[in-house]
């Protein structure tokens, strides 16, 4: 191969040109569009995957908007995939535009991806160019990224870039790059002297460290030899090359054609499909583990977009996102920042202020010298939320294409910043949207996170918060072995989870996403495998988990109109094996095991509640069978404290136990002959878990736990303090504050002793008082909208209360 000529400009049909690059650098990028301009080249040769030469014309479609990437999948194992991402100031994405602008031949000359997926596999040695995902089963390879810009995939243990840059005498490779590439323009008068000096660069960086080179490297440049040679067969010498720097010397190198074969002889290889999917700026950064990273995609897209005045423009930037925090940024801010950032590049010896010098600036000018709003900056701007597109034209797997067609038939689209949606059920796009992202959470495709709504727990309200990575594309190609719509994946995938479960609360769980889902076909096979787990599963704590999963299902079904009257009847069943099975589990328990049935007493008794409201249950009344069930455990001296004292807290709640009785089995849970620790644990079960207003409301109880914990032995009290303690740091500070004061008042004693208290608390009547009650109704008048007196006379407290009901 003829190269490049070594001194003046390279003339239209001179010979081979090799124009070595930085990947993802503005600077080579610029030079590689004014080199293809200047040689005007009969055909590109490309670094990356030679399967994807069909999707270069897509690059000209006005739907396709950088960054982007190619993905390639096996099409056995979806999940073994590959990227090779491209950023609008990627050299690769510059020199595919400028091919098919000028009507020129585009082709990638790299190893083919069916040798670059086969070779990550784990019976096959790892590629020095990738790493796995997040679950070890994909491989995440690049454009090659040459060793300066990523040394982890370099063939070598130097980071070229680096070994340049203290050569130089930088200790910040970055910098380094900044200021000899990116701030100097592309040549005076002569279009390939950058490209000169790197290859020299990289001539003496590949001898110095030539010992490190793996079969991987020496495969691919083979390759590469051998496809520029094909392209000289079919085009002549007059054809550019544009790939990673550290390469140029190999593709420089005398080598035989049989040489270059052997090399490539016996490679793995596995079937694989590709095609375009969007990417990040996010993704570009090596903050993300994204080998061939830079540290600030978002400024060097800036540095590549703008033409003239890029300081000033950037700062421009960063005042604008300020101002949106409502942050109070003038123009005076940004004419200062310009100043300092011109005058620490002047002093630190640099050609233009850099990035360095411009946070510098906007730290001391904009941000009064806070790094939190500089945070803000470095996130949304020197990185950035870019998020690509690819045309509808771009191949895909049937159920890509079905995702397509639901995210636009809902409005929702994909955006790469993490954004909050709410949602409400009665609205059908609203019901649409959530379908669609519970089924995708099924399949494994989570592009959003359900999360509390504020200011409703009603079912008919959802909040999600969204986010789009380029790696669900990968998720959403494995998903496709399950069904070609999302509808019909996610129904093969829960029956096969369902299959698959081997635990009760698996199965309930996956139940109650398949009704979040709305998944009719799904469901019967759930139900059916729920049946059998329960029907084998006699821990009671385990059913007593399941329980409360199964009764939100019913709620679920009830708003989304689905129906469940089977997993009601399930759900009945269940309860009624927990109503047996729940006195003898709670005998000679320790405290953490006590502690752990309590939590699930509280789960059932509110699942029972729920279920005995839900007509499709349809076994009589379960309610009144609990109740027997917490009498049962309150009056059981061998059940734990913690257990008999929630016990009869749930029947006081449910109005099951009067006061006067509450008080009477408190007494007895308090008396001198129960042991400390024990009538500390009644205490903590019968008002821990928002129990503080009924001690603050009911003088006879406070007292009780008054004189009980005032008589506990000295040797006694340090050990249930720490349990007491702990049950009142979880009251609010106005719970525990009204109860100091009361406790510091001193509750009032009658004859009758702690347990028949008649004096009552001070700041407390025996009833209520109607005067100061009816003082409160004129603005709860004005608050309910309520004015003028109530029709026929009627006073305004029954008005009041008819509204109220």
């Amino acid at each position: 191969m003829r190269g490049v000529e070594e001194a003046g400009g390279r003339p239209h049909g001179a010979g081979t040109l090799l124009l070595g690059v930085r990947h993802h650098g503005p600077g080579s990028a610029r030079a590689v569009r004014a080199a293809l301009e200047a040689a005007r080249p009969r055909v590109v040769l490309i670094e990356g995957p030679p399967e994807a030469d069909a999707l270069i014309p897509l690059a000209a479609d006005h739907d396709m908007r950088p960054p982007v990437a190619l993905l390639a999948h096996a099409v056995d194992e979806p999940g073994r995939s590959a990227f090779w991402p491209l950023a609008g100031f990627s050299p690769e994405w510059v020199a595919i535009r400028w091919a098919l602008e000028h009507d020129v031949p585009a082709r990638f000359i790299d190893l083919p991806a069916t040798h670059t997926l086969a070779w990550g596999r784990d019976d096959v040695a790892p590629p020095a160019d990738g790493g796995a995902d997040a679950e070890g089963s994909a491989v995440e390879g690049t454009a090659e990224p040459p060793a300066e810009a990523c040394p982890a995939e370099a063939p070598v243990r130097v980071d070229p870039l680096a070994a340049l840059a203290e050569a130089a005498g930088y200790d910040d490779p970055e910098r380094w790059w900044e200021d000899v590439v990116e701030h100097r323009g592309t040549g005076e008068g002569d279009a390939f002297a950058p490209f000169l000096v790197l290859e020299e660069a990289m001539d003496a960086l590949r001898e110095a460290y030539a010992s490190g080179e793996d079969h991987r490297d020496l495969a691919r440049e083979a390759y590469m030899r051998l496809q520029v040679r094909a392209a000289q067969r079919e085009f002549g010498d007059d054809l550019a090359v544009v790939c990673g720097a550290w390469h140029l010397p190999a593709l420089r190198r005398k080598a035989t054609v049989a040489a270059d074969r052997a090399l490539l002889k016996g490679l793995p290889k596995v079937k694989a499909d590709m095609t375009w999917v969007p990417w990040t700026h996010r993704r570009l950064s090596r903050a993300s583990g994204y080998g061939a990273g830079i540290d600030s995609p978002g400024w060097y897209a800036h540095l590549f977009d703008v033409p003239d005045r890029p300081v000033e423009r950037w700062l421009t930037k960063v005042a604008g996102l300020l101002r949106e925090e409502d942050r109070i940024v003038s123009s005076a801010h940004v004419i200062e920042a310009v100043r300092l950032a011109g005058t620490l590049a002047a002093m630190r010896g640099r050609p233009l202020p850099g990035l360095g010098e411009t946070t510098d600036a906007v730290r001391a000018v904009m941000c009064d010298g806070s790094d939190v709003p500089l945070a803000l900056v470095h996130d949304r701007l020197v990185v950035g939320d870019v998020l690509g597109a690819v045309p509808e034209a771009a191949p895909a797997v049937p159920l890509q294409r079905d995702l397509a067609r639901l995210q636009r038939r809902l409005r929702l689209k994909p955006e790469a910043q993490e954004r909050e949606l709410e949602l409400d059920l009665r609205k059908e796009t609203d019901a649409g949207r959530s379908r669609l992202l519970h089924r995708l959470r099924l399949l494994g495709v989570g592009w959003g996170e359900p999360t509390a709504s504020r200011g409703s727990t009603g079912t008919f309200r959802e909040t999600w918060w969204l986010r789009w990575e380029p790696e669900l594309s990968v998720r959403v190609a494995e998903a496709g072995v399950w069904g070609t719509t999302v509808l019909a994946a996610a129904t093969a995938r829960a029956e096969a989870d369902a299959a698959a479960a081997q635990a009760l609360a698996e199965v309930t769980a996956l139940a109650e996403r398949c009704l979040l889902a709305e998944l009719p076909d799904a469901l019967p096979v759930v139900v059916r495998a729920l049946a059998d787990r329960a029907a084998l599963d006699a821990d009671v704590g385990h059913l007593a988990q399941a329980l409360p999963a199964l009764v939100r299902s019913l709620r679920y079904g009830d708003v989304r109109g689905t129906d469940t009257e089977a997993l009601a009847g399930v759900a009945a069943g269940l309860a009624e094996r927990i109503f047996v099975g729940l006195p003898p589990a709670c005998v000679a328990l320790d405290a953490d095991a006590a502690e752990e049935i309590r939590r699930h007493v509280d789960a059932v008794h509110g699942a029972v509640a729920l279920l005995d409201d839900t007509p499709k249950a349809g076994h009589g009344d379960l309610r009144a069978r609990w109740h027997t069930v917490l009498r049962t455990l309150s009056g059981r001296d061998t059940v734990a404290g913690v257990l008999r004292g929630r016990a009869v807290r749930l029947l006081l709640d449910d109005g099951e136990v009067e006061q006067d009785q509450a008080a009477r089995l408190m007494g007895l849970a308090l008396s001198p002959g129960t042991p400390p620790a024990d009538a500390a644990a009644w205490i903590e079960g019968f008002v821990g878990g928002g129990g503080g207003m009924l001690l603050v409301h009911d003088e006879r109880l406070l007292g009780l736990v008054d004189d009980w914990l005032t008589g506990v032995p000295a040797q006694a009290f340090t050990d249930v303090l720490p349990l007491l303690r702990r049950t009142f740091s979880a009251y609010e500070p106005g719970v525990r504050r009204t109860l100091g004061e009361l406790v510091r008042r001193g509750p009032g004693r009658g004859s009758g002793g702690a347990g028949g208290l008649t004096g009552g608390v001070p700041g407390f009547g025996e009833e209520p008082d109607q005067e100061r009650a009816d003082a409160v109704l004129p603005v709860l008048r004005l608050l309910l909208g309520l004015d003028g007196p109530g029709p026929g006379g009627e006073k305004p407290g029954n008005e009041l209360a008819e509204v109220a009901g």
